[in-house]
């Protein structure tokens, strides 16, 4: 093998990183060579190029994350892959997603920044499954009473969601077009009139007989769909001085 051709060591650097399992810097590639043979970073970046080229059209990519190279399985294929596994994916709350969202977008920010957001106390547990999936740390302290630590987000969380960067997050213009309409309230929502005719026939029987009312009956199916906390309406600006990247919101 002709290590100093980008096309050999192209399909040297696929059988790493399919044996790796995680993603792998340039640095890292680099130390599994002998020093001898210890390609350049520019020749290590051509044969990268190169695998990223032979992955056209096949059911893998190259993908550049935060913690460096990897290949995966392209996303339009994950309906039939995640049928490998019984476990169905685990699912987050939406608190944990709201919180996790402002520090992502906020950060560094405090417990108390994102209650004073949220209007609601932030639940520990929420806290500690963020810190226990390495998605966030504590990267200091803010310079106030008490000080509160201010909270951030790791490489974990950029190679969790198949980002690179910070930068790579959807632009807020885009989640605010993603928002659902507002919900109608149950009260004032319009009876459909197959339900209304049924509720008129009932009513119209010449046996009373005690019953759920109409209107508390719409509420009732309705429920499943209402209460749900709108997402970050309530964003407020915040000083240059206590945000480390541009103001932001985000939803699920």
């Amino acid at each position: 093998m002709n290590l100093s051709d980008p096309k050999d060591l192209a399909s040297l650097l696929e059988a790493l990183l399919l044996a790796s399992g995680k993603p792998l810097s340039l640095e890292r590639l680099a130390e599994l060579f002998d020093e001898a043979e210890r390609p350049s970073t520019v020749l290590l970046r051509k044969a990268l190029d190169v695998l990223d080229k032979s992955c056209k059209g096949r059911a893998f990519e190259l993908k550049e994350v935060a913690s460096g190279y990897r290949l995966q399985v392209r996303a339009n294929f994950s309906p039939w892959v995640g049928r490998l596994w019984e476990e169905r994916p685990q699912r987050y709350s939406r608190a944990l997603l709201e919180t996790l969202a402002l520090i992502a977008y906020r950060q560094p920010i405090t417990r108390g920044e994102i209650e004073e957001i949220r209007g609601v106390a932030v639940n520990s547990q929420i806290v500690k499954t963020l810190l226990e999936r390495e998605w966030v740390r504590v990267v200091g302290h803010r310079d106030v009473p008490g000080r509160p630590a201010m909270f951030a987000t790791t490489k974990q969380f950029l190679d969790y969601f198949n980002l690179s960067n910070l930068d790579e997050l959807p632009p807020l213009a885009v989640l605010r077009e993603m928002e659902p309409e507002p919900l109608v309230d149950p009260e004032d929502a319009p009876v459909p009139e197959s339900l209304q005719a049924r509720a008129d026939i009932a009513s119209e029987a010449d046996a009373p007989r005690e019953q759920t009312s109409f209107r508390s009956l719409l509420a009732e199916l309705d429920s499943m769909e209402v209460g749900l906390k709108t997402d970050f309406d309530d964003l407020r600006e915040e000083s240059a001085d206590d945000e480390a990247l541009p103001d932001g919101e985000s939803r699920d």
